[in-house]
């Protein structure tokens, strides 16, 4: 018997698709794009805003009483106690710039926990998606993080924005780097979370994120076998926050470096 949640994950994932398809056609056609900044290294286009519309619109067919919560539009308060959190083009730098590193992300949130998350790459057809104790997947591949001994075994994913100190980030390169780690930053803090996830990267850390950018990630690093900062999801879509993410090895390592440069 289908379960609510299965529903759900199947819709997910080819609403997600839907959408990446639709994003890819605004990236193949960048030079048409209409964009505006919203703060420092912060923008969007109609594509964003076009493709959350129809993210939207294909929630509210499938799922008429849940909610939504979205970057480019306004709030849909539900009434299932299902809610739908949009990133429509994660790497929106990237996307108008016409780098292929960018994503659309998925999540639904049910009792403070997220329990869906699905992050799709179009550009390379790659489809990250999971349930929460269902395991994680990229397109039919099992997914399982990678398996560390120091922050010396791979690269390590570092984000940031203009919302929070750029010395905060400086200040955790520098105890990476001293620890014998590489930084890796490709500018879709929701991608480099499903790189982590596929043990492409080691781990993942930032300040603060919006929830649209990490819960889908977050989720699908832990039923991948990873270790995040455990968190209020509920609180997560009202505020943000710290996210940091990594294999079990280094997890408490980079809990003490991030309470040192970027505590919450």
């Amino acid at each position: 018997m289908t379960s609510e949640l299965d529903t759900r994950l199947d819709s997910a994932k080819t609403i997600a698709k839907g959408a990446g398809d639709m994003a890819l056609n605004f990236f193949q056609d960048i030079g048409e794009l209409i964009i505006e900044s919203k703060g420092v290294q912060d923008m969007v286009s109609n594509a964003d805003r076009d493709v959350e519309t129809f993210v939207r619109t294909e929630l509210a067919k499938h799922f008429p009483d849940d909610g939504i919560v979205g970057e480019e539009h306004a709030n849909v308060e539900g009434t299932s106690g299902y809610t739908w959190v949009i990133d429509p083009i994660d790497g929106t730098a990237n996307f108008v710039n016409n780098i292929p590193a960018w994503c659309v992300i998925l999540a639904c949130v049910h009792d403070d926990k997220t329990k869906i998350g699905v992050i799709y790459a179009p550009w390379n057809d790659e489809l990250f998606w999971g349930a929460k104790d269902k395991g994680a997947f990229v397109n039919d591949r099992a997914m399982k993080t990678a398996e560390t001994e120091g922050f010396h075994d791979g690269n390590f994913g570092v984000g940031m924005n203009g919302r929070t100190e750029t010395s905060l980030v400086v200040d955790f390169i520098k105890v990476l780097v001293e620890k014998g780690g590489l930084f890796y930053r490709n500018a879709s803090g929701g991608l480099s979370l499903a790189y982590v996830a596929a043990g492409r990267l080691i781990g993942y850390a930032e300040p603060h994120m919006n929830a649209w950018d990490c819960l889908a990630g977050q989720l699908l690093i832990a039923e991948a076998g990873g270790i995040i900062e455990q968190q209020s999801a509920d609180q997560m879509l009202k505020t943000g926050g710290r996210v940091i993410a990594s294999t079990p090895v280094l997890f408490d390592d980079l809990l003490v470096m991030s309470d040192n440069t970027f505590p919450v």
